[in-house]
């Protein structure tokens, strides 16, 4: 198989990017798409020339760092998989395959196809935790959690952090990422302690990273690699509007004359 292959090329965070040509021969259908640019990459410095840098890691679907928009859908056209599952057999044989990074504010380019997506893990540091003391594993059955609400929170917890759902939002809003993890959390009860602080913290922390806001038109879950429900969403604005009738509810209580001092 061949292609021809627009890939956009940067050279840091402060240059100025364009698209560049490149031709992909000898292509198996059994490669993976990162396998072919591996080839491409190869046939690069063969020539003397610098290769394309892009993000991998486990290359089995499960770290998300393979953070590509090929055709303009972020992960490629496939449903439910990440760039490293995609195969060059999705593609008709001589098509032409336009390949670029993340697009997002909070998300600013590296090189080439490489994103700073450490906007994430600030989100997650500002409240997707519990506080628990460590030690040696307690007994499965110490608490309790009924087989639907378990799941539910597993299907949450499955979301790898990719960016995927901010590439694809028109506002490059990451509130399916948030809310899965706020999700995952408030459904179980070791989440319990901190629920009404971790969802304010973390919308919080959203949006001073320069998320947009949610358009709701699903194409976050269009592409999300573990095909997270936009149901999540739903579920973060109930907590965050219960977080609010908490707090509001705790100051309040706090400012009333007849509130006991400790």
């Amino acid at each position: 198989m061949r292609f021809t292959l627009n890939i956009w090329r940067q050279k840091g965070p402060n240059e100025a990017g364009r698209f560049v040509r490149y031709e992909a021969s000898d292509v198996s259908p059994g490669m993976s798409f990162l396998e072919m640019l591996d080839a491409v990459n190869q046939k690069l410095l063969v020539a003397g020339e610098e290769p394309v840098a892009f993000e991998q890691d486990c290359r089995e679907g499960i770290c998300g760092s393979c953070s590509l928009v090929i055709d303009g859908i972020p992960h490629g056209p496939d449903r439910g998989i990440t760039t490293c599952q995609l195969y060059m057999r999705r593609f008709p044989d001589g098509a032409s395959i336009t390949i670029e990074p993340w697009r997002a504010r909070a998300f600013p380019i590296i090189k080439d196809l490489v994103v700073d997506r450490s906007a994430l893990d600030r989100v997650m540091q500002a409240g997707g935790y519990i506080s628990v003391n460590t030690g040696g594993a307690v007994d499965g059955n110490v608490l309790l959690i009924g087989k639907d609400r378990a799941e539910t929170s597993m299907d949450a917890a499955s979301c790898i952090g990719c960016g995927a759902c901010v590439a694809a939002c028109k506002n490059a809003s990451a509130m399916l990422f948030v809310a899965a993890k706020v999700s995952h959390l408030a459904l179980l009860p070791q989440g319990e302690p901190e629920r009404t602080r971790r969802v304010s913290a973390m919308i919080e922390a959203m949006d001073r990273e320069g998320f947009g806001s949610c358009g709701n038109q699903y194409e976050c879950e269009a592409v999300c690699p573990k095909s997270i429900s936009v149901r999540f969403i739903a579920t973060l604005n109930r907590e965050y509007l219960r977080a609010g009738i908490v707090e509001s509810a705790l100051s309040s209580e706090s400012e009333s004359p007849h509130a006991e001092s400790v």
